[in-house]
C-alpha cells in the first residue's frame, strides 16, 4: 500500500477528520452533495494541485491538509537528494508526510517531512506515488511522456542506452555546426596561439625547473661571499694558531691525565674526542666547499640570462615565472583543440557514425515498441468489451518522427474509439467522460502489474453505467486492489459490494454549520448502504437481503 492517512481540518464542509486508509480495494459512498469527493479534492491538493482561498471552509481562517504516505527507496533517494529527509516527530524514514496550509488571502505553504517545500517538489513526490483518475480527467496517461512511459514499461523496453547515443550524437553535431561558423574565428585563434607558443618555446620552460633554476642563481649570486665563509671557518676550525681543534685536544690532553684520581674527568674526555672528530669533517668539509666552488664568470652570466628570460617573459604575460610551464601546455592543448575544431571532415563524419548509431538503436526500440503496443491494444481492447464498450477499440499508435530524440524517433499516441463504426481518436479528445474513465481502468487493470503508483483513486469514474458493467467494474477494481492500493468515489451499489473496506461520507447538521463526516460501515451498517444505493428502504428485511446477497458476490468475486 502506499496511502496511510488522510487529515483534514476547516476544509470545504469538513471542519476536522482523521481516516486511516488500509491496503486492497476501498470505496467511497454517500448522498448526493454530502461531499463524496472531498477526500480526494484534499488528497491532489496535498500533491501540489493549485488551490485558492474557496477551499477553506466558512468562518474559518485557513485550511490544514496532512497525507501519510509509505515512502519508496526511489522516493527516499529523492528525499536525500533534495534535503528532504524525514524530521524526527515528523516522519519516519519509510513514511512520508505532505502537508498543505492554504489561508484566507490565497496563500499556501507546504512541507514534505517537516521541512518547506515548493508545489513542484509535492507534484514530483505525488506523480511517484499517487495515480487519480476522475470523470473529466486522467491524471498521468493523458501526456505523452507518460503513454510512451507506459508502453516502454509494458514491453520491458529499456531505453538507456538510446538515451546516450543520442546525448553523443547531438554533442556532435553541435561542435560541427559551431565550428561552421567560428572557421574564421578558429582561424585567427590558432594563429593567435601558434605565434603565442611560439615566443614561449624559445624559452622552452619545463615543470618546477623556475624553483631549481632560481635556488642556484641567489646561490651564486652569493658564490664569493659564501667561499669566504667557509675558508674562514675552516682556519678557524683546523688551519689558524689557537683553532678549535687544537684548544680540544689541548683539553682532552690536560683531563685525560688526571682521569684515574678524578673518575668525573672520563665522562666528559669522551665528549670533547667528540667534539674533535666533528670538528674534523666540518673542516674537512669546508675545505672541499672552498676547492669545489671556484667562480665562473661565464656560467654565471649563463645563468643569469636564463633568469632574465623566464622574467621577461612572465612579465609580458602578466604572470608569475612558476606559472609559464602550465600557461605553455594549456596552448599547447587550446591549439590542438582548434585544429580539431576547424578539421570540418573529421567533425562531420564523427556526426554521421554517431548518428548511425542512434538510429540503429532507435530501430530496434522501434521494433520493440511496435510489438509491444499490438498486444497493449489488443489486451485493453479486450478489456473494453465487459465496460459497456462492446464493439469498440483501443490502439497505440506510433508515428515516426523525421528527427530523432532522446527516447527514439516513435512519437506514441493512446487512440480510442468507443463504439462500432467511428474513428479512434487520441484519448485525450475524448468526449465522454465515463468513456474516458472506463478506458482509464482499463489501462490501469491490464498494466496493473508494471508497478506504476502504488495508490489508485478513482473519483465516480463509473458514471453513466450500470447493470452487469456495474458489476464487472466492481470486480476489476477489486481485482486491481490485489496488487495496488485502490480508492474509489461510486454511486453504484455493485461497486462498493466489490469493495475490501467501505467509506460512508454524510452531512451533519449542527446549530450553525453544517459539515461533511466520514465513517468506515462494517456489517449491517454497510448492508443499509448498499441497500439505499440500491434505492431500496434500508429497513426492509427484502432490500437487506438483497444488499446482503450483493456483499456476498462482491466478496468472493
Amino acid at each position: 500500500m502506499s496511502l496511510r492517512r488522510i487529515s483534514l481540518k476547516d476544509f470545504v464542509i469538513v471542519d476536522a477528520i482523521e481516516v486511516d486508509v488500509d491496503a486492497g480495494f476501498t470505496a467511497l459512498t454517500g448522498e448526493t452533495g454530502a461531499g463524496k469527493s472531498i477526500l480526494i479534492d484534499a488528497v491532489q491538493i496535498a500533491l501540489g494541485q493549485r488551490a485558492d482561498a474557496g477551499v477553506i471552509r466558512h468562518g474559518a481562517t485557513r485550511c490544514d491538509i496532512v497525507i501519510e504516505l509509505d515512502s519508496t527507496p526511489a522516493v527516499q533517494s529523492w528525499l536525500r537528494e533534495n534535503g528532504l529527509d524525514a524530521d524526527e516527530g515528523e516522519a519516519t524514514p519509510d513514511t512520508l508526510l505532505l502537508r498543505r496550509q492554504i489561508d484566507t488571502q490565497g496563500r499556501s505553504k507546504a512541507w514534505i517531512n517537516g521541512m518547506p517545500a515548493t508545489m513542484t517538489q509535492l507534484r514530483a513526490i505525488g506523480d511517484e506515488l499517487v495515480d487519480i483518475h476522475g470523470q473529466h480527467a486522467w491524471q498521468s496517461l493523458s501526456r505523452t511522456a507518460s503513454q510512451r512511459a507506459l508502453l516502454d514499461a509494458y514491453g520491458g523496453i529499456d531505453t538507456a542506452e538510446l538515451g546516450k547515443r543520442w546525448q553523443l550524437w547531438r554533442d556532435s553535431e553541435t561542435a560541427y555546426v559551431d565550428a561552421q561558423a567560428r572557421q574564421a574565428t578558429l582561424a585567427q585563434d590558432a594563429e593567435r596561439l601558434t605565434w603565442q607558443i611560439s615566443e614561449l618555446s624559445k624559452l622552452s620552460p619545463k615543470l618546477g625547473e623556475w624553483e631549481t633554476l632560481n635556488a642556484e642563481h641567489n646561490r651564486q649570486s652569493h658564490a664569493q661571499a659564501l667561499i669566504d665563509a667557509a675558508q674562514l671557518s675552516a682556519a678557524a676550525l683546523e688551519d689558524g694558531d689557537d683553532n678549535a681543534a687544537s684548544l680540544v685536544n689541548r683539553a682532552v690532553a690536560l683531563l685525560g691525565k688526571h682521569t684515574e684520581i678524578e673518575p668525573q674527568f672520563a665522562p666528559l674526555v669522551d665528549v670533547l674526542q667528540q667534539a674533535q672528530a666533528l670538528i674534523e669533517d666540518a673542516a674537512h668539509t669546508l675545505h672541499l666547499y672552498g676547492r669545489h666552488n671556484d667562480l665562473d664568470p661565464a656560467d654565471f652570466q649563463a645563468l643569469d640570462e636564463r633568469v632574465g628570460m623566464w622574467l621577461a617573459h612572465a612579465r609580458r604575460l602578466k604572470c608569475d615565472p612558476e606559472e609559464l610551464p602550465q600557461r605553455l601546455l594549456d596552448w599547447e592543448a587550446a591549439l590542438a583543440s582548434l585544429n580539431e575544431a576547424a578539421d570540418l571532415d573529421a567533425l562531420a563524419k564523427q556526426v554521421k557514425q554517431n548518428l548511425s548509431a542512434l538510429l540503429a538503436s532507435a530501430k530496434a526500440v522501434h521494433d520493440a515498441r511496435s510489438k509491444a503496443a499490438r498486444r497493449l491494444s489488443a489486451e485493453i481492447t479486450e478489456a473494453m468489451q465487459t465496460l459497456g464498450m462492446e464493439g469498440g477499440r483501443f490502439e497505440v499508435a506510433i508515428t515516426e518522427l523525421a528527427v530523432p530524440q532522446q527516447y527514439g524517433v516513435d512519437d506514441i499516441d493512446f487512440l480510442v474509439a468507443g463504439h462500432p463504426g467511428t474513428p479512434p481518436r487520441p484519448v485525450s479528445k475524448v468526449a465522454s467522460g465515463g468513456e474516458l474513465s472506463r478506458i482509464a481502468l482499463a489501462i490501469a487493470v491490464c498494466t496493473s502489474r508494471l508497478g506504476q503508483a502504488p495508490t489508485l483513486i478513482f473519483d465516480e469514474i463509473d458514471s453513466g453505467i450500470g447493470g452487469q458493467v456495474a458489476q464487472t467494474v466492481g470486480q476489476l477494481m477489486h481485482r486491481l486492489g490485489q496488487d495496488r492500493q485502490v480508492l474509489a468515489v461510486t454511486h453504484l451499489a455493485q461497486v462498493a459490494a466489490s469493495a475490501d473496506n467501505h467509506w460512508v461520507v454524510k452531512k451533519a447538521r449542527g446549530t450553525d454549520k453544517t459539515v461533511s463526516e466520514i465513517h468506515p460501515v462494517k456489517g449491517d451498517d454497510r448492508a443499509q448502504e448498499i441497500a439505499r444505493m440500491l434505492g431500496g428502504d434500508i429497513h426492509s428485511k427484502t432490500s437487506l437481503a438483497h444488499a446482503s446477497e450483493m456483499l456476498a458476490q462482491g466478496q468472493s468475486a
